[in-house]
C-alpha cells in the first residue's frame, strides 16, 4: 500500500492542477509520469458548452487520426453477397447478415466497431438495445452506413475515432498512447479537438471550447490552454 501511495506521490509531483499547460509541455509531462507496466492509452476530454438534451446542441462526429490509436480494433461488418466478400477482403474480423444479428442478440459481441450496408440496417436496426448503449450502432453520420466498405474497413483499422457529447457536454476519446512520440501525440489531440470543433452544432451559443485536459491511463490530468491547439 504504502509502495502505491508513493508511486501515486511520485506521478503527481510537479503537477498543478489550476494551471493551463501549453499542449506540449502537457504532452511531455503525461508521458514522462507514464509509468505503469502497460502502454498506456492518452485521453482527451474536452468540456462543451452545449446541453445535449437539445437536438441541435449534439455533437457527434468521427475523425480520422494522423497516427492511428495504437490499439488492435476488431472490427464487424453486417454485409451479403458481394459487400461481405469485399469486407473481408479489406480485414473485417467478423462478417456476416441474420447469423451475426443472432450471435450478438445471445451477448457475444467480439467486435469494438460495427459497420453495415444500408440494406442491412432493417436488420440491424433490430439491435438497437444491444448496440445502442455501447456507441456501437452503425450510423451513416459517422460513416457506419455506407457502400464504401473497404473504405470504412480501412478507415476502422486505421485509426478512425468515433465521439459523442455526454450528458454533462464532455467529449472524450483514447487518442494514443504513452509509447507514441510526442509530436504523433500532439498531431492527434489537434486533429481530434478540430473534429471537435468542426462538429460545432448550430444550437451552441456563447463560449463552445469550454475546458480541455489530456491524461494518461493511470496519471494525473492536465488542463490545456485552448490557443496551443488552435482551438477558438
Amino acid at each position: 500500500m504504502a509502495k502505491i501511495a508513493k508511486r501515486i506521490q511520485k506521478i503527481n509531483e510537479g503537477v498543478d492542477r489550476n494551471k493551463l499547460y501549453l499542449l506540449g509541455d502537457a504532452v511531455a509531462m503525461i508521458k514522462e509520469r507514464a509509468v505503469a507496466k502497460f502502454d498506456e492509452t492518452i485521453e482527451v476530454s474536452m468540456n462543451l458548452g452545449v446541453d445535449p438534451r437539445h437536438a441541435d446542441q449534439m455533437v457527434r462526429g468521427v475523425v480520422n487520426l494522423p497516427n492511428g490509436t495504437g490499439r488492435t480494433v476488431r472490427v464487424a461488418v453486417f454485409a451479403r453477397g458481394d459487400k461481405a466478400d469485399e469486407a473481408r477482403a479489406a480485414g473485417a474480423d467478423i462478417v456476416g447478415a441474420e447469423d451475426l444479428v443472432e450471435i450478438v442478440q445471445g451477448g457475444t459481441i467480439e467486435f469494438d466497431r460495427c459497420i453495415a450496408t444500408p440494406d442491412m440496417m432493417p436488420l440491424v436496426g433490430r439491435l438497437g438495445k444491444v448496440l445502442g448503449p455501447r456507441g456501437m450502432m452503425p450510423n451513416p453520420k459517422v460513416g457506419t452506413v455506407t457502400t464504401d466498405v473497404t473504405g470504412a474497413v480501412k478507415a476502422s483499422k486505421g485509426g478512425a475515432v468515433e465521439f459523442r457529447v455526454e450528458k454533462a457536454g464532455i467529449v472524450h476519446a483514447g487518442i494514443g498512447k504513452a509509447s507514441f512520440g510526442a509530436e504523433q501525440i500532439q498531431e492527434n489531440i489537434r486533429a481530434f479537438a478540430d473534429a471537435v470543433i468542426k462538429a460545432k452544432p448550430t444550437g451552441a451559443k456563447g463560449n463552445y471550447v469550454k475546458r480541455v485536459a489530456i491524461s494518461s491511463t493511470m496519471g494525473p490530468g492536465l488542463k490545456i490552454d485552448p490557443s496551443s491547439l488552435s482551438v477558438a
